[in-house]
């Protein structure tokens, strides 16, 4: 098996890593938004959509 982030070998100790290193790389992946899970839920889709109009419509004010 192969580090999903440099292709290296794992390490057993790490896996599915190959160092502590590319598993930092990928929570801070995870912790930055850069993977996300997908929602068909159309209740998490419209909470996002009024989120992200409250949103605008707050820093219009704020300008």
């Amino acid at each position: 098996m192969s580090c999903p982030i440099c292709g290296k070998e794992t390490n057993p100790e790490m896996r599915p890593f190959c160092s502590k290193r590319c598993a930092d790389v990928d929570l801070a992946r995870w912790l930055n938004g850069q993977y996300a899970v997908p929602s068909e839920d159309p209740d998490d889709i419209e909470a996002a959509i009024e989120a992200t109009e409250q949103a605008e419509a707050d820093a219009r004010k704020i300008h």
